[in-house]
């Protein structure tokens, strides 16, 4: 169906009454800050402590414009015996904001978190020089991002909660297996003392009860000593008592 003559200025026209009859509101601009959307793309912030130097958002940006340097230090090992390792260490993270086309690439493909979207807008400088932020001044924009809506609860619990629960559950269980070896050893060591202390205490003991028997003997092998010696001497006595006295038979008593 073929359109019909002057609709499309009687459309216009209808929008310039439907204008015209409402109430004209002027954005006091600077004097009142407007209010923007959640999501709205003003400068990127940076959340450094979360930043791993893992070069993937400046390898993603369209424009080059994310500027980043780095050196590796190497780390001791948390327990005796393990290996030393290397980490990456943070020295520059540069966003030039005269190149940045405001696509968001760099905030999505970070995988640490460490990217975030402010409302912040009022940056501009006179000095296009002036337009690249540095890391110290891409951290003071992250007091101005936004929290993130709530979370709708019927949805499911983000992955991110979920490993980190996993992982405060690994450490608790831990710790609680360091504990508990703990104790055992701290048993095990008060045993091993008591036994001791009663291992050194025995040998006293035996050294008495020794020292008694020793002695029992002693007054026994003595008893027994004197005992034969006072029986040889009454049998001496009554020998020679016999040989003394004599006989009805005998010469001399025979004599008249």
């Amino acid at each position: 169906m073929p359109p019909i003559p002057g609709s499309g200025l009687a459309k216009g026209l209808a929008v310039t009454l439907r204008t015209m009859t409402k109430r004209t509101v002027t954005a006091q601009y600077p004097d009142v800050q407007p209010e923007l959307p959640p999501r709205t793309r003003g400068v990127i912030g940076l959340f450094e402590e979360n930043c791993t130097v893992c070069m993937l958002c400046a390898r993603e940006c369209p424009d080059w414009c994310i500027y980043i340097d780095s050196h590796k230090e190497t780390v001791p090992p948390a327990a005796p015996g393990g290996r030393e390792r290397s980490r990456n260490v943070l020295d520059r993270f540069a966003i030039d904001f005269a190149l940045c086309m405001y696509c968001g690439i760099c905030i999505e493909v970070c995988p640490f978190d460490a990217l975030f979207w402010s409302p912040e807008f009022e940056y501009a400088e006179t000095d296009i020089h002036e337009l690249t932020h540095e890391r110290d001044k891409l951290r003071d924009w992250m007091w101005t991002v936004p929290e993130p809506p709530a979370l709708d609860p019927g949805s499911e619990e983000p992955k991110e909660f979920a490993a980190a629960r996993k992982t405060a559950d690994k450490l608790r269980a831990a710790e609680e297996a360091e504990a508990q070896r703990a104790a055992e050893e701290a048993e095990a060591r008060q045993a091993a003392e008591a036994q001791q202390a009663a291992g050194a205490q025995r040998p006293v003991e035996d050294r008495g009860a020794e020292g008694r028997r020793a002695g029992e003997d002693r007054g026994a092998e003595g008893r027994r000593a004197a005992e034969d010696r006072g029986s040889e001497g009454r049998q001496a006595d009554e020998d020679q008592g016999g040989e003394g006295r004599p006989g009805p038979g005998s010469d001399r008593g025979g004599q008249p």
